[in-house]
């Protein structure tokens, strides 16, 4: 993941900022991380820190669902040897 190569400090100011964001949401940061740097996904959560949560809900859920397709095509490849 982008996380094994970042240096502490951005892994420290990640860690701080997912804290803050659950503070504010009421849940944990969610990003569809395949091929982000932990840079980019700090940088895309200070991004989204000062959505509305009517908002931020929407663009979690809309994460999750990126997610949840990569997951579904893995499975399928393992099972079938073919994506959706």
């Amino acid at each position: 993941s982008g996380a094994d190569t970042a240096s502490e400090e951005v892994l420290e100011a990640l860690a701080l900022a997912n804290q803050d964001y659950e503070a504010r949401f009421g849940y944990i940061f969610l990003v569809c991380a395949t091929g982000k740097s932990a840079e980019e996904m700090l940088a895309i959560l200070q991004t989204r820190m000062p959505n509305r949560p009517e908002l931020e809900i929407l663009v979690a859920v809309g994460e999750q669902a990126k997610i949840s397709i990569l997951r579904v095509d893995k499975l399928l490849v393992a099972l079938t040897g073919s994506k959706l």
